[in-house]
């Protein structure tokens, strides 16, 4: 990748200059008392944040929230990160409450060296989305003037044509921060000629979520194990009844079509938990994969193929993982989830957990992170790399 990267930046010196950091800090918050539920994505961002209050930039951080409709709304504040953003750091960050206005200078104005500010909400602002360049371009304008130069640290916002991602690069000296250029380095160990064999693990809903990605990887990966809500339409492609479990009636023969073409090369479930239900104390048990009674949907793969899809994943040198296995967040059904990443984490692998749904499970089970290989702050940025498309954020950084 060519691309300056942070140290590039620092050896120039970055002492009084105002470094504008693009983070992602879309963390999720408790909907009841607003409390961040997984700082995840806050410390993915601190090597970089702290290497520069070191160097005593006048640090200013921005990031989205949530999808706000381009306007001020209080539950996608980001005066929470602000929070444990300072603790994080051990020194407070100082917040503006808005993110291009008068708050914003001022609080950036009032920086000195080695201090840190985060910017309201990003997507408070209609610019920072808009497909209309003029308008986008007028918002990176604002944002572009708050800094000296800018850093991209954002790897989950940059599969998006946004200003703070797309545009501001073009108005400012411009680097990939130290999330970023792990990011790319470990996703381009998986496209180019990954050690063999090479095991890839996909769950999460729909199938169509996920077409781009496993046509852009059959023809590369040894094997493809699917679980998750998407499997049940690769069930019914089989033939099989799914009762009431997540169909996409018309993927269906798209699901046939990919299992023709690669015979042997991608795994389905055997067995499934099926409940009455789609709630935490359904009444459930294992069924056979082919045996789905009709009032039941399936919420989670069974422990016979979760010793299946283990022993796959225990001959791979090369494992991603991207999407849970079932519905983890209700403990009746988050066992397939849990076996599945346990036996990644035995695997004699480089693994990688493509980010979203699947490093939330991570977290959400109390599973080691460091045993795996990287886990990705972004599932929808690790999916399209993947699938070879262009990032607007990381050509961005090329230009």
């Amino acid at each position: 990748m060519s691309i300056r990267n942070l140290d590039d930046l620092l050896a120039e010196g970055v002492s009084g200059r105002r470094v504008l950091v693009r983070a992602d800090l879309n963390v999720p918050l408790d909907k009841q008392s607003g409390a961040i539920t997984d700082d995840g994505r806050i410390r993915a961002v601190l090597p970089t944040l702290s290497a520069l209050v070191e160097a005593g930039a006048k640090v200013v951080v921005c990031s989205h929230l949530g999808r706000p409709k381009g306007a001020p709304d209080p539950q996608f504040s980001l005066r929470p990160v602000a929070g444990r953003l300072g603790e994080l750091l051990g020194a407070p960050v100082h917040f503006a409450e808005d993110t291009v206005g008068d708050s914003a200078r001022a609080t950036v104005a009032g920086l000195a060296d080695g201090q840190v500010a985060l910017l309201e909400n990003l997507r408070f602002n209609k610019g920072e989305t808009s497909k209309d360049d003029a308008e986008r371009g007028a918002f990176a304008d604002q944002l572009a003037a708050l800094g000296d130069v800018y850093v991209d640290d954002a790897f989950g916002a940059v599969h998006r044509k946004h200003a703070s991602v797309y545009d501001v690069p073009a108005r400012l000296p411009h680097v990939a921060g130290r999330l970023v250029l792990r990011e790319v380095e470990v996703l381009s160990r998986l496209t180019g000629e990954p050690e063999r064999p090479y095991v890839v693990v996909l769950g999460g809903s729909k199938v169509s979520d996920k077409l781009a990605v496993i046509e852009a990887l059959l023809p590369t990966v040894d094997r493809l194990l699917i679980g998750g809500g998407m499997c049940f339409t690769f069930l019914k492609a089989q033939g099989h009844e799914v009762g009431t479990s997540l169909l996409e009636k018309e993927m269906v023969e798209t699901c046939r079509n990919l299992m023709e073409r690669a015979p042997g090369k991608i795994m389905l479930p055997v067995d499934v938990v099926a409940a009455d239900a789609f709630a935490p104390d359904a009444a459930h048990d294992t069924v056979r994969a082919d045996g789905i009674p009709s009032h039941r949907l399936g919420l989670d793969i069974g422990p016979e193929t979760v010793a299946g899809f283990a022993a796959a994943l225990s001959q791979a040198k090369t494992i991603f993982w991207n999407g849970p296995m079932g519905v983890f967040e209700m403990a009746a059904f988050a066992n397939g989830t849990r076996g599945v990443a346990e036996a990644i984490t035995k695997a004699d692998a480089f693994s990688v957990v493509g980010g979203g749904d699947s490093a939330a499970a991570v977290r959400a089970l109390g599973l080691d992170e460091s045993s795996f290989g990287h886990i990705s702050t972004g599932g929808g940025a690790s999916l399209e790399y993947l699938e070879g498309k262009t990032l607007p954020g990381i050509a961005a950084l090329e230009n």
